[in-house]
């Protein structure tokens, strides 16, 4: 098996959340993958993904994997049956972290109890 192969996860993966200036090579044991993705939790899926595949420190595999934006972990579109309790425990592991989520909206939200279908959230970085 091919390393490309072993980690074609990985490249779906980029390519599904819309990864840019992809790039993979193979040489000497050691497949070479670069890209841009969007925000810090996206990078962090892909490293979830490469771990899944490789282990915790795979030796043979180089990741690069940039951001385009430091000025939050990630933006979030609001869905039907949504809580910023719900969208908290996503992002951060714990519901109760919903306040975090509502104080980096407050130009949007005025009560973390009313969101909306179709509200875009900035998710910020846990703290």
């Amino acid at each position: 098996m091919s390393l490309q192969a072993k980690y074609q996860a990985v490249l779906n993966l980029g390519e599904e959340i819309g990864a840019k200036n992809g790039s993979v090579s193979e040489a000497n044991g050691v497949l070479t993958i670069a890209g841009t993705v969007h925000s810090a939790y996206e990078k962090n899926l892909l490293w979830d993904k490469i771990k899944a595949v490789g282990g915790d420190a795979p030796a043979d595999l180089i990741a690069d994997i940039q951001v385009e934006t430091n000025d939050y972990y990630a933006k979030y579109t609001v869905e039907k049956g949504d809580t910023l309790g719900k969208i908290s425990k996503h992002f951060y592991g714990e519901a109760g972290k919903y306040m975090q989520i509502f104080n980096a909206n407050t130009g949007i939200l005025s009560n973390p109890d009313l969101i909306e279908v179709g509200q875009e959230l900035v998710i910020p970085f846990e703290q």
